[in-house]
């Protein structure tokens, strides 16, 4: 009797340190399969800073080598005054100046979108792909509504890669120049953006 208690004892106390080891194991595999909180030093993220950009964005959809096209519309979209249905592919230059020939920094790649029935209004969905110092390598997201006519646009920021990471901010959009006839355009951009 007295070997059948110590036995139920021990094996009491044998369960309990196994169901022990095995919901620790068991909470430990799940904290770890989806969600973990870190430090931000973790991935080097030190204090925020407040950046000011400022380049030339040339939409040129004329000419031999245009650097916007058109890639989908529907059919309605040449009966519309706004082009409302038009989806246009860009890979457009950024300059640090109006002019054509000034010095690259980098591409405005991404998609635009007449999404708008009574005024020209586009969807921007685009990436600027920098090229050069610091920001090399680097890319501001956006995506936002874009008036057209509007002296002045503002298209949200919505993140960023390399020296951007974790980006947000916006953009100031104003048109430099417009052709009419051939639709090209120089769009001088003002971008705030906080990184770290």
């Amino acid at each position: 009797m007295a070997i059948s208690k110590t036995f139920c004892s021990i094996f009491s106390i044998l369960s309990l340190i196994l169901l022990s080891i095995i919901s620790s194991l068991t909470l430990a595999e799940d904290s770890h399969l989806f969600h973990k909180t870190i430090s931000p030093t973790l991935l080097g993220l030190r204090k925020e800073k407040l950046s000011h950009l400022h380049f030339y964005f040339h939409d040129i959809l004329s000419g031999p080598k245009p650097t916007a096209v058109n890639v989908a519309q529907a059919r309605m979209t040449n009966k519309s005054s706004t082009g409302f249905g038009l989806v246009m592919m860009a890979d457009d230059p950024l300059t640090s100046g109006p002019e054509p020939d000034s010095k690259l920094v980098g591409k405005a790649q991404g998609i635009y979108a007449s999404a708008a029935q009574d005024e020209l209004g586009l969807l921007m969905v685009m990436n600027f792909a920098f090229t050069e110092g610091k920001y090399n390598g680097s890319t501001l997201s956006v995506l936002g509504r874009n008036t057209v006519f509007s002296v002045v646009r503002e298209i949200p920021i919505v993140g960023g890669s390399g020296v951007f990471r974790f980006a947000r901010g916006y953009a100031h959009a104003k048109t430099h120049t417009l052709d009419l006839k051939t639709g090209d355009a120089v769009v001088e951009y003002n971008v705030y953006v906080f990184h770290y």
